[in-house]
């Protein structure tokens, strides 16, 4: 059984041309992170009170990619 704090999802990934970003949300003791990368590599992580917080801010930020052009992939 998995503890909130095991708790990792990846909320969805974007693709353009070779690259691709990711969304990941993590349980922390300080409440939820969200994390981006490109390429596997980490580009920045926000702190967040509540699930619901970071969700909302993590579908923004794809549909800005996505007017951007970035496709959406799994």
């Amino acid at each position: 059984m998995s503890t909130r704090a095991d708790l990792a999802d990846r909320l969805w990934r974007v693709r353009k041309r070779h690259d691709h970003i990711d969304a990941v949300l993590h349980a922390s003791p300080a409440g939820w992170e969200l994390q981006f990368g490109r390429n596997d590599r980490p580009l920045v992580v926000w702190q967040f009170a509540t699930e619901a917080e970071a969700r909302r801010e993590a579908d923004a930020r794809l549909k800005e990619l996505q007017r951007a052009g970035w496709t959406s992939h799994w």
